[in-house]
Formats: C-alpha cells, structure tokens, sequence
C-alpha cells in the first residue's frame, strides 16, 4: 500500500510502501528529499485502516 506523508524535517510530501503486516512496528527510512531520517509508526485503527505517523528521530513520547 502506498501511503502519502509529510517528512518532519523539510515538509516536503513523500510517497511510502508500507505493508499491512509491519502493523505495530516502527522503523527508520531516509526521505527522499532531504535526507534525514524519518521515524515510521505503523498501526491499524479501530476501523481497520492502517495509521501511518511519522516523527523526527529526537521526538520522545
């Protein structure tokens, strides 16, 4: 599934590949644009649909 996302660093819109089955994993990818890395959080929603957020690698939570 292709998903659209804004890269925390330069707001520039990307284009990810995100598969149903990484669903409560998180990982690291490079934008496309600027570089910098960007921390994926994938999750599936109370309706079924697949949450993608992203944060800049020095947010905490």
């Amino acid at each position: 599934m292709v998903k659209d996302v804004n890269c925390p660093y330069c707001g520039e819109s990307i284009s990810v590949v995100v598969d149903e089955q990484e669903a409560g994993h998180q990982y690291i990818e490079d934008c496309q644009v600027c570089c910098r890395p960007i921390v994926f959080n994938i999750a599936v929603g109370g309706d079924g649909a697949l949450i993608v957020s992203v944060h800049n690698e020095n947010e905490t939570f």
